[in-house]
């Protein structure tokens, strides 16, 4: 559990700052997909967009975790 807290609370802080920066420069109304405009809501837009970014903030966490773990622990 506590791999898991030093994991997805950071990601979380990370996404948040991520997706408002993203968003201060571009608009949900004008994002494409496959050359097509996004049907989605702004709302939807937003929400998809913080997930992206944290998935992407946590996989950078797990990974300094996964790495920062002595040698001898990760032989067991």
């Amino acid at each position: 559990m506590k791999h898991a807290i030093l994991i997805l609370w950071p990601s979380f802080i990370v996404g948040g700052i991520g997706e408002v920066i993203f968003f201060t420069v571009f608009d949900p109304r004008e994002l494409y997909l496959f050359g097509e405009a996004t049907s989605l809501s702004r709302l939807a837009v937003y929400s998809i967009g913080f997930f992206l970014c944290w998935t992407f903030a946590a996989a950078s966490s797990a990974l300094t975790v996964f790495l920062a773990w002595p040698a001898k622990d990760a032989d067991r």
